[in-house]
C-alpha cells in the first residue's frame, strides 16, 4: 500500500520508529549479519519497501539501491532474486533508475536473464529492463545477445505465458515501436 507523510505518522504513532531509521536499521542488520537466511529475509523486506514511492528518497539516501546491486553479484540465488526484485520495484522512479544505471546496474540485471530462478527472470529482470530502457540506455540493454534472449522468451508463450507476455511488452515498447 502506498503511503504519504501524514499516513506514516498515523501508522507509526508517537513512539514508533521513523521510516528512514527503520530502513537504516535493516541495512545495518544486513551488513552485520553472517547468517545467509537472515540476510535473505532482510533483502526481501527491503525489496517490499521499494514498491512505495514514499520510500524512494530514503532508499537513495541510505544506498539501498546499491545494496540491491551488490546482492545481484552474490552466489546465493535468493539474494540475487530479492536484489533484482528490489531493483525492479524501485526503477520505475527516474531518479532511482538513474542511480541504478550510474552504478553499473544494467549489466547486472542483464545477467539475471539467465538465472535458473523463474521469478528472477520473469518478474524482476525483464521488468527492470523494461523500465530501465530509454534512449540513453537502449544500446547498452539491447545488445544482440540480450535482444535474442528477449525474443526467445517472447516466443515461449506455449511453455510460459509470463515470460512471453513480459518479453512481448518489452519488445513492443523498445524494439517494435
Amino acid at each position: 500500500m502506498f503511503t504519504n507523510a501524514q499516513r506514516q505518522v498515523e501508522r507509526t504513532g508517537r513512539g514508533g520508529t521513523p521510516r528512514d531509521q527503520y530502513l537504516q536499521d535493516l541495512v545495518t542488520q544486513f551488513q552485520d549479519s553472517t547468517d545467509e537466511g537472515y540476510k535473505e529475509r532482510i533483502v526481501a523486506n527491503l525489496s517490499n519497501f521499494a514498491y512505495d514511492p514514499y520510500n524512494y528518497a530514503f532508499m537513495r539516501q541510505l544506498n539501498i539501491l546499491e545494496l540491491f546491486l551488490d546482492c545481484i553479484t552474490e552466489p546465493n540465488e535468493r539474494l540475487v532474486e530479492f536484489g533484482v526484485g528490489g531493483i525492479c520495484n524501485s526503477c520505475v522512479d527516474p531518479a532511482n533508475a538513474s542511480v541504478i544505471t550510474q552504478c553499473g546496474g544494467i549489466p547486472l540485471v542483464v545477467q539475471c536473464l539467465s538465472s535458473p530462478v523463474k521469478n528472477t527472470v520473469v518478474n524482476y529482470a525483464l521488468g527492470a529492463l523494461y523500465y530501465l530502457c530509454n534512449p540513453s540506455t537502449k544500446n547498452e540493454i539491447l545488445k544482440p545477445d540480450v535482444h535474442r534472449i528477449i525474443r526467445d522468451y517472447s516466443a515461449a508463450g506455449a511453455v510460459n505465458s509470463s515470460f512471453s507476455n513480459l518479453a512481448n511488452a518489452f519488445l513492443d515498447k523498445h524494439v517494435n515501436s
